[in-house]
C-alpha cells in the first residue's frame, strides 16, 4: 500500500488540516483543560512538549505499511483551531484499518464539531483503501459514543484497554464506499 498522507478535508462549518508543528501553539491553549484528560489519563501538555509530540507524528510512523493522518480542526467562521482528529492506517487480516480518534477543547464541546469533523474524515478514509474504521470509546464516555456512532460506527463485544471497540465498514464487497458523502 502507498503511505497515506492527510489532506485538507472541508465540511459545512470546519477545515480538517493537515497537523502541522506551527499548531503547536494555539492547540496547547485549546487543550490545555485538564477536564479534557478524564478518560485518557495525563495533562495538558505545554507548548513546546506538543511542538515535540507533533514534530514526531508529522514525521509518519517509519513503517512503510502504517500511515499516521493528523489534522487540526479549525472553526471556519470564528477562524479559530478547536480540537484534534487523528486516523492510523494499518494493514490487517480484512485489509486496511484506520483506527480514529479525536479531541475538541472545552469551549466548542457540545456544538457537534467533534461528529461533523469524525464525519468528514470518515468519508475522506472511504475514498481511501481503507476497508473498515475503529474506535475505542471508553464505557462512560458518552459524547465520544455519541461522535462515533454519529460516525456510522458502532459499538462491538471487544475490549481495549478498558475501551470498547466501535466498528464501521468502509466497502460493501464490490469496492464502493458506503461514506457520508
Amino acid at each position: 500500500m502507498t503511505v497515506l498522507t492527510a489532506q485538507a478535508i472541508g465540511t459545512r462549518r470546519l477545515d480538517l488540516l493537515p497537523l502541522r508543528v506551527q499548531h503547536a501553539e494555539e492547540m496547547a491553549v485549546v487543550l490545555s483543560d485538564p477536564a479534557l484528560h478524564t478518560f485518557i489519563g495525563g495533562a495538558p501538555d505545554t507548548p513546546h512538549a506538543l511542538r515535540s509530540r507533533y514534530q514526531r507524528q508529522t514525521a509518519g510512523s517509519g513503517d512503510p505499511a502504517v500511515s499516521w493522518l493528523n489534522w487540526v480542526i479549525r472553526l471556519r467562521h470564528e477562524s479559530c483551531l478547536t480540537g484534534t482528529l487523528q486516523a492510523t492506517v494499518s494493514p490487517s487480516g480484512e485489509g486496511h484499518i484506520a483506527e480514529i480518534a479525536w479531541v475538541v477543547g472545552t469551549p466548542w464541546q457540545g456544538r457537534g464539531i467533534a461528529t461533523e469533523a469524525a464525519r468528514g474524515v470518515v468519508a475522506w478514509l472511504g475514498g481511501q483503501p481503507v476497508q473498515s474504521v475503529i474506535a475505542h470509546v471508553h464505557p462512560e464516555h458518552r459524547a465520544s459514543a455519541a461522535v462515533a456512532a454519529a460516525a456510522g460506527l458502532t459499538p462491538t463485544d471487544v475490549w481495549h484497554e478498558g475501551e470498547i471497540r466501535w466498528h464501521r465498514s468502509l466497502r460493501n464487497g464490490t469496492g464502493a464506499s458506503r461514506g457520508d458523502r
